[in-house]
């Protein structure tokens, strides 16, 4: 899994709920000045948190503007629901927002984060079979073969192999899809669960053939207090990329900033210096 010697880095996700576009551009800018290595959002059409018809805004249209007002942060939705595109289409809009945001000659800078979905709310309104847990897990499956090769063929192609991050914990299904295609896995698993799923997961890379020691785990920060003892812990079993999630309207970055300090000093502490 992560290398003990990559560097520890920290991603955003500016959640596009209860904020004006304006406040959400601002952020991302904001975010991009202090130093974060990767803004996301979220993959949904209505908030998740406080008022359930509060301000909100679609995704991947988002992303389009980020690519070009940003010029160093990785960036990509936590995570894009599958269910809601056309597996195809998701590849030809990650292959865009790939070269969109590439700046100056350099490669571009999204990540294609996905997974299969769960919020039932997205679905009814918009129309989507909801399915199973099961069904949406099946369609994923089915989903990211088509990603990769529609990636093959498109012209012009990305200007790298675009990464792609896979949500979740499931055993049975979600971690062999991370085994077969991921490049960071992403879960909210707790430290001392951690080492099981990675168990898992390493038995899953054997049966799929696959070598999954370069697969970058990734996990959530705490949202409610600054524990340093408990990203410490992660830290020490194996993530590099941690997330923290903020909600509108105005983005409060103090949170940022010690998380942000807490990164530097662990990466001074191995003497590594963040990708």
């Amino acid at each position: 899994m992560t290398p003990n010697t990559a560097p520890v880095r920290l991603g955003v996700q500016l959640q596009p709920q209860h904020a004006t576009y304006t406040q959400i551009r601002d952020a991302v800018l904001r975010m991009e000045d202090l130093g974060v290595d990767v803004v996301m959002n979220w993959d949904h059409f209505f908030p998740l948190s406080g008022d359930p018809d509060g301000l909100h805004f679609e995704a991947w249209t988002m992303l389009g503007a980020w690519a070009e007002q940003t010029e160093r942060v990785e960036f990509g939705s936590l995570v894009n629901c599958n269910s809601y595109r056309n597996a195809d289409l998701q590849a030809d809009m990650a292959r865009t927002l790939d070269h969109m945001s590439a700046k100056g000659g350099d490669v571009g800078r999204f990540i294609f984060g996905t997974g299969s979905g769960w919020f039932q709310r997205d679905y009814d309104e918009y129309g989507y079979e909801f399915g199973t847990v099961g069904s949406r897990l099946d369609d994923l499956a089915e989903a990211l073969p088509r990603v990769k090769a529609r990636w093959a063929k498109l012209n012009p192609a990305p200007t790298r192999d675009i990464p792609i991050m896979i949500g979740g914990k499931g055993e049975q299904k979600t971690l062999r899809l991370v085994a077969e295609h991921a490049d960071i896995w992403h879960s909210f698993v707790r430290p001392d669960e951690l080492g099981h799923k990675v168990d898992v997961l390493k038995r899953w890379g054997e049966k799929v053939g696959r070598d999954v020691s370069g697969i970058t785990i990734s996990n959530e920060l705490p949202r409610r207090s600054l524990d340093d003892a408990y990203a410490d812990a992660l830290h020490d079993a194996g993530v590099r990329l941690f997330t923290l999630g903020i909600s509108g309207p105005h983005y409060d970055d103090a949170a940022v900033k010690h998380w942000l300090a807490w990164r530097d000093r662990r990466n001074e502490e191995a003497g590594v210096r963040a990708a």
